[in-house]
């Protein structure tokens, strides 16, 4: 339950309307609380005071229907603008980046702010009255109009320097990699032994049983799309009351195809229609890709831009160089923290859960640098980066596999140096970064995170 309210929430966040949803409504809160104000003070008493405005009932009128049509107008542009900024994101940065700008806090909050006024005033206006002896004049409300108004006029400017700031490079790969360094917050544990990233971390408890394979059921999807998160203590409950073992071909992030393998459950005697389509219900399917659980898919979304960037119509090295950057960054902070175990086990310390594909730093770490060799092959300075980005991180870790994985990149990178169009120059700066990243001297290595805990 807990992953769906997370993946609800994501959604709802990321939403044009939420936001604006929400202001729109305080605006109605607001107009009747200024309005019904108006019967606990005399008019004498609001005129008196200079900040409250104190004009008649045709003025009144006069302001509202002002604010009122000039913060619609002012809404529309807004909106403009940002399908704008929007198009010009999908062609430079790619469209899974459309996602970013749409949960941007910000924007949302102006288009709120704007819609939000124009509804107050047009609920302010129907009660002013001017017929005679029975004239109402909601001086607060008027007065509070003109508050909203001045508030507009700031997020206006805000809004045009957010706009301006949000379309650069450097601040989109910053955003990206901010959401991808909360989703390692949120999915990988800090480091708490002595293990190192990928060393032994599996709990006691018993694992597969011999005749698994004998007396296993196989469960297919029924429907198509991206696994976006996987309920695994529901899972873990579901198969402890039963006493199943489920193994998981699939993660978070996959494609599923209607038909494909969904989980092998042990025993088959056990299972039913029903059964199976909770254990469905628990691997919550969509049509896109999130962070809910996908660490792989904010380390893709920068790797996207860095290949867009590195494209013949856009030719962009700095932007690349930039997202090699983040990249490293990220994957050093994925060094600190520990790859969970593929054994879920209930209370009792019995097998439950077994994920066959689970996340490994290797596989990480190919994630991050493979298409960008690739698309890189006539690059020098990227060349120079990844070699200086996997030089850094060699000195944060001993896990062998971790090393191994570093240094093979490495080599192959190294190994573009063998296409002709590279200056002899140029080739003897990448061989001279690559002896740096794979010859490094233990004692010249930068103290490991656990060592400075």
């Amino acid at each position: 339950m807990y992953i769906r309210l997370v993946k609800l929430w994501d959604e709802t966040r990321s939403s044009y309307w939420f936001v604006p949803g929400l202001m729109v409504s305080g605006a109605i809160l607001l107009s009747l609380v200024t309005v019904s104000l108006e019967g606990y003070f005399q008019d004498r008493v609001l005129r008196s005071l200079g900040f409250i405005w104190s004009g008649g009932a045709e003025g009144a009128r006069g302001i509202l229907q002002a604010i009122a049509g000039s913060m619609i107008t002012v809404a529309g542009v807004t909106f403009s603008i940002t399908m704008v900024a929007l198009s010009f994101a999908s062609s430079q940065f790619g469209s899974r980046l459309l996602r970013n700008f749409m949960a941007d806090t910000g924007n949302q909050v102006v288009l709120g702010t704007f819609v939000a006024t124009f509804i107050y005033c047009l609920l302010v206006l129907r009660t002013v009255r001017s017929d005679g002896s029975a004239e109402f004049v909601p001086y607060i409300s008027i007065t509070t109009a003109l508050v909203l108004a001045l508030v507009g006029l700031i997020l206006l400017i805000y809004f045009i320097h957010h706009m301006a700031l949000s379309m650069q490079a450097p601040y989109v790969i910053g955003e990206v990699a901010a959401d991808l360094f909360k989703t390692i917050e949120r999915l990988f544990p800090s480091e708490t032994d002595t293990h190192g990233v990928g060393g032994p971390k599996q709990p006691g408890g018993r694992e597969l049983p011999q005749d698994f394979d004998e007396r296993v059921k196989l469960i297919t999807f029924e429907s198509n799309g991206y696994i976006q998160a996987i309920d695994e203590g529901e899972l873990i409950h579901l198969a402890g009351d039963q006493g199943l073992i489920l193994k998981l071909p699939v993660r978070p992030g996959d494609f599923v195809i209607k038909g494909q393998t969904l989980a092998f459950v042990w025993p088959e005697d056990k299972m039913n229609d029903k059964l199976a389509q909770k254990i469905e219900t628990n691997l919550i399917i969509g049509k896109q890709r999130t962070h809910t659980q996908d660490v792989e898919f904010g380390i893709e979304q920068l790797v996207e831009v860095a290949e867009r960037s590195l494209s013949t119509g856009i030719n962009a090295t700095f932007t690349a160089v930039a997202c090699i950057d983040w990249l490293g960054a990220a994957l050093a902070e994925l060094l600190k923290r520990n790859f969970p175990s593929p054994y879920r086990y209930d209370r009792d310390g019995n097998l439950r859960v077994f994920f066959e594909r689970p996340l490994t730093p290797d596989g990480v770490i190919d994630t991050a640098f493979n298409q960008i060799r690739q698309s890189a092959r006539d690059n020098v300075a990227v060349h120079i980066r990844l070699l200086e980005t996997i030089s850094v991180l060699r000195t944060m870790t001993d896990d062998p596999q971790v090393v191994q994985a570093l240094e093979r990149h490495a080599r192959m990178i190294e190994g573009n140096t063998d296409n002709h169009s590279l200056q002899g120059e140029d080739q003897k700066d990448v061989r001279q970064r690559y002896r740096e990243a794979t010859e490094a001297d233990d004692e010249q290595r930068s103290v490991k995170p656990r060592d400075r805990q």
